[in-house]
């Protein structure tokens, strides 16, 4: 049955559209398609982009972009939050929420497994938005050393990975593998998991 258009009670039969046109729109479609599916995606900002190896980590608190040594995160917390960021570029990784960063200074010895791997000098680093929900993982406990989020008390242990310890996180907290070059906390390697929500 044909739709009503709005405003003249006169009623538009769709089987009017001209067959051409319909192909012609399908072939650049399909065109566009192929594009996309042979590699050729819009790219995303910079700034927008998740840290890359080689990137820097910079305090997101204060007005100065200075490269985060190990000295500057305070020694069993709390926490730094910070942004990465291309120092050749001079790009700060700030364009996504997603891309905020805990540093957490703890003592090597009490650094699990992988854990031991990830860490510069004692340094961890996770992403700071919890997989629930995709709330900001803001509180410090203090007496435990465990991450909290505030909205709905997911705990984790950054000694073991940021691993779940309770609450209704379904995994652990994104790493970010570090390193130290000329003195400065470093990104290593690509956080080891998806950031943020996980898909149901």
């Amino acid at each position: 049955m044909g739709k009503v258009a709005k405003g003249r009670g006169r009623r538009c039969d769709c089987r009017d559209v001209d067959g051409s046109t319909r192909r012609d729109f399908l072939t650049i479609t399909s065109v566009l398609g192929l594009d996309l599916a042979v590699g050729n995606p819009v790219l995303a900002e910079p700034a927008d982009e998740r840290p890359k190896e080689g990137d820097v980590l910079v305090a997101i608190e204060g007005e100065r972009q200075t490269p985060l040594e190990p000295k500057n995160i305070p020694e069993g917390g709390p926490p730094v939050l910070a942004w990465p960021m291309d120092l050749a570029a001079n790009v700060v990784r700030s364009g996504s929420r997603l891309n905020k960063v805990l540093l957490l200074r703890l003592d090597p010895s009490t650094l699990v497994g992988v854990t031991q791997e990830r860490a510069a000098e004692g340094v961890v680093a996770y992403s700071a938005i919890c997989p629930h929900a995709g709330c900001e993982v803001s509180v410090w406990v203090v007496e435990q050393k465990l991450f909290e989020c505030s909205c709905h008390y997911s705990h984790y242990d950054p000694r073991e990975g940021a691993a779940v310890i309770d609450g209704p996180a379904p995994r652990a907290l994104a790493a970010l593998p570090l390193k130290i070059a000329d003195g400065r906390l470093v990104v290593a390697k690509p956080f080891t998991a998806r950031v943020g929500i996980v898909p149901t």
